[in-house]
């Protein structure tokens, strides 16, 4: 019998674990924060992305990657980031302090990337209330290796973590580095208060929904993080409110049932697991 894609991680993993639960959303917002403090990653983004111009539609592009590379088949995984890696061939970010010329890929860009979206899916999941102990984090960061595979980082070019103990260190070696630019703050104003038709933003909650959900993102941030947004005001018990509100909003999504809360990538991979047979299934790697 013919044995279903189950993808780059499988339903054993702790990937499909965190990236099947609803704080997933808030976590990916946190990553874009935590991502803007670079300044040259900031700078590529800034002069080569669209957000301003349609911020919805890059939100969605990468929420399907995300989708994509965790519960799609392996020839799905890998097309997707194809197309990422072709694109990022052709692009540059310049250092706004040293005018120096950086290719978009750059080893040492795309681990910022890679590291700031699996430290803050882990965080915020585990802020979330999933049960998640420190052997399933360390899992989890190293199941995650294979994404960074995806986007370009080899053994050769550069060291990826592999345990939560190393992507601390790496936070630690990084941090002098970091800064919010004008770009981040750019950027952070448009996340927060994207543009939405006159009807949405006036006659229905999605404006006050959103800011809330991007306001959550910047609370679970390190305090190191939220620090170095020194323009913005201090908001005492902001991490502990966002703690609170974070539990809140995923116990009434996963009070919805599964057809309403899973995304089609989720759907179809669950699909495949079922068309497993379970001998098999039990044998296959997490």
């Amino acid at each position: 019998m013919v044995i279903s894609d189950l993808g780059l991680y499988g339903p054993e993993s702790v990937t499909w674990r965190i990236h099947s639960d609803p704080s997933l959303a808030v976590g990916g917002l946190r990553a874009l924060l935590l991502q803007a403090l670079h300044p040259v990653a900031m700078a590529g983004v800034s002069a080569n992305s669209g957000y301003r111009d349609d911020p919805w539609g890059r939100l969605q592009r990468t929420t399907e990657y995300v989708a994509i590379t965790t519960f799609g088949t392996a020839g799905a995984a890998e097309e997707a980031a194809s197309k990422i890696r072709r694109l990022h061939r052709r692009l540059t970010a310049v250092d706004p302090d040293s005018g120096e010329v950086y290719p978009v890929d750059d080893p040492s860009l795309l681990l910022w990337v890679h590291c700031c979206e699996v430290d803050s899916f882990l965080s915020t999941a585990r802020r979330a209330g999933v049960r998640l102990s420190d052997a399933d984090a360390d899992r989890y960061v190293a199941e995650q290796v294979r994404q960074a595979r995806l986007i370009g980082l080899t053994p050769d070019a550069i060291e990826v973590p592999r345990t939560s103990a190393e992507l601390d260190a790496y936070f630690t070696d990084v941090r002098p580095l970091l800064r919010a630019t004008r770009p981040a703050y750019e950027g952070l104003k448009l996340l927060s208060a994207p543009p939405m038709r006159w009807w949405v933003r006036w006659a229905t909650p999605a404006a006050p929904s959103w800011g809330a959900l991007v306001a959550m993102g910047f609370g679970l941030l390190p305090g190191w993080a939220k620090r170095l947004y020194t323009h913005l005001p201090a908001l005492p018990g902001s991490e502990m409110t966002a703690t609170a509100s974070l539990r809140t909003l995923r116990a009434a999504v996963l009070a919805l049932p599964a057809s309403v809360r899973e995304g089609p990538q989720l759907k179809a991979a669950r699909a495949r697991v079922a068309a497993v047979p379970i001998r098999r299934l039990e044998s296959l790697p997490a």
